[in-house]
């Protein structure tokens, strides 16, 4: 029987279950609890930051971030092409108009070199991406913000534990949402995070999360704002107390996992990946890897030669301004996407659940050697 090796699962490590039945004893199984509260704690004391608000995914994070600090419709918000639609949509729902700019071909991140351009009277805000765990290059996107008097957000769902010169994903803007979805380093199951250091931002986000009910005072179902109703179970919440408890665990062992991958496909130079800088951490939410051209046509004959062995792989994302779902809404792109649509192509991600063993990374690794030996150049 082939071994598999799933893409992702997530690391239950010690108190999860413990925690969830005790949440589930205490009859506060929905929005109220104290593990919803205990999550937030953790959480802003983990990253350094004042405040963070517990929501039941990381796409409606984004949304409340965007909603929370100030954005209108019409407003224009540049945004990286190559990154996942959990990032883009909730633009969408806010009337936001996404401003899109390719990938750095490097870190796979924003192109920082692109952003200036595109600025216009309309533009208000830059959305950095932190993908698959890489730091974007916060220190020329805030010099530019200051520059045009634009606000700064960071969609680090993807970046728990990464750190630019020191200072964690996070932390670098004006505000940033998280996800805590069962793949994440952390997982609550299903979850996400809105954190910032601004009160005003703090409860404005507190206000929509929760229908817009008052935020003190009784509770008279009159309504002055229309709000969402984003709150996190505290059965979820749970989990993802005893998640963070082991944090440092679950980052290491995704930074190592990535170093060995590295250490073994460096063998051959037609695999590309992130690089290890000066200056970063990358969490490594998932290992991704590239085929350089010469093999960009096989993606996925190797993909389909790994699923073979058992071993479970996923694409890329694919360039957002390329989507139908977004092609008939407002927007504007940064004239050709190369890098973004070369890396849609050809880049898939190899298993990067924080439990994998040194012993199947190597097999892993090598199998994938073998494979790419093989192709026809």
């Amino acid at each position: 029987m082939v071994k598999r090796y799933p893409v992702c699962e997530p690391t239950l490590v010690e108190k999860e279950k413990e925690y969830l039945n005790l949440a589930y004893d205490s009859g506060f199984i929905s929005g109220a609890g104290e593990y919803v509260e205990k999550l937030e704690n953790s959480f802003s004391n983990f990253l350094g930051s004042k405040y963070a608000i517990a929501v039941n995914n990381g796409t409606s994070a984004v949304h409340l971030m965007v909603l929370a600090s100030g954005l209108n419709a019409g407003d224009e918000v540049i945004v990286p092409s190559f990154t996942m639609a959990g990032s883009i949509f909730p633009l969408i729902y806010a009337g936001v108009v996404p401003v899109f700019v390719d990938a750095d071909p490097q870190t796979w991140c924003i192109d920082v070199s692109r952003i200036e351009n595109m600025i216009t009277k309309d533009t208000r805000a830059i959305m950095a991406v932190h993908i698959y765990g890489y730091p974007c290059d916060m220190v020329v996107i805030n010099k530019i913000a200051e520059k045009y008097g634009l606000l700064v957000l960071e969609d680090a769902a993807e970046s728990l534990g990464s750190t630019l010169f020191g200072e964690k994903c996070g932390v670098l803007s004006e505000c940033s949402a998280f996800s805590l979805f069962a793949n994440k380093v952390v997982t609550s199951g299903e979850g996400g995070m809105v954190v910032t250091n601004n009160e005003k931002v703090y409860n404005r986000a507190r206000y929509l999360r929760n229908l817009a009910f008052p935020l003190s005072g009784p509770r008279d179902y009159i309504h002055d704002e229309v709000g969402y109703n984003y709150r996190l179970s505290n059965l979820l919440a749970a989990i993802g107390v005893a998640q963070m408890e082991n944090i440092d665990k679950l980052v290491q062992s995704r930074s190592n996992n990535a170093n060995l991958y590295m250490e073994i496909l460096n063998k051959d130079n037609r695999i590309g990946f992130q690089p290890n800088s000066g200056g970063i951490y990358n969490s490594r939410w998932m290992f991704g890897i590239t085929l350089n051209q010469e093999l960009s046509r096989y993606a996925n004959s190797v993909r389909k030669q790994l699923a073979e062995l058992g071993i479970e792989t996923r694409p890329f994302f694919k360039p957002m301004h390329s989507q139908k779902a977004i092609r008939n809404k407002p927007n504007r792109v940064d004239g050709e996407m190369p890098v973004s649509n070369t890396l849609g192509e050809t880049g898939f991600y190899l298993p990067s659940s924080s439990h994998l063993k040194s012993d199947e990374i190597i097999e892993i690794s090598e199998n994938l050697l073998e494979i790419v030996a093989k192709l026809e150049c």
